[in-house]
């Protein structure tokens, strides 16, 4: 006589076996990817749940797992440093605009940040004191300078990138975060 083992036994068991054949590789793809630990499991689990969500229309679990897994890596510090311009964007936005009197703290942040956009490249510098400094939008800048709209975009994000790489060298983020300017 032969015992059926009904298909959703047979899908849990299978999926089990599978999370622990692929452990040490999810692991070594977390590491490598530096994701912090906080935020690994929280990567690596929704990546599980999407996996067992879709478990019967994946053909090859292992590939689609550990293919998924590295994208959500990427995703994950594609998203941080989103997070990361969208503040200094905020901060650039209010100690390069004009207007009221700053506080003494403020001048400080300005001057530290001058000093910052001095080392960037002279296209950089243009294009994020018209955007920053003027208040100008993408296409205004685009006109001005003679590039393509979706050009200024691309390369005022690249120049914000590299304003962002010079103050955290210089540790200028981490103490306006802290509440400790410079």
């Amino acid at each position: 006589m032969t015992m059926t083992i009904p298909e959703e036994a047979q899908d849990n068991e299978n999926f089990e076996f599978l999370l622990k054949r692929v452990q040490p590789t999810l692991k070594q793809i977390l590491g490598r990817y530096q994701i912090p630990r906080e935020d690994a499991e929280d990567v690596l689990q929704d990546t599980l749940l999407t996996l067992l969500y879709k478990w019967e229309t994946v053909i090859k679990p292992e590939a689609w797992l550990i293919g998924t897994l590295r994208r959500r890596c990427i995703m994950y510090w594609r998203s941080r440093r989103s997070r990361l311009y969208e503040a200094v964007d905020e901060a650039i936005l209010e100690l390069m605009a004009e207007g009221q009197k700053p506080s003494q703290e403020n001048v400080t942040l300005r001057q530290d940040l001058e000093r910052t956009l001095a080392t960037l490249r002279p296209r950089c510098r243009t294009i994020l004191r018209l955007r920053y400094g003027l208040g100008l939008k993408p296409n205004e800048i685009a006109e001005r300078m003679g590039y393509r709209q979706s050009s200024v975009r691309k390369v005022a994000n690249r120049c914000l990138a590299a304003l962002v790489r010079q103050l955290v060298e210089v540790g200028f983020l981490q103490e306006v975060a802290n509440g400790r300017p410079r």
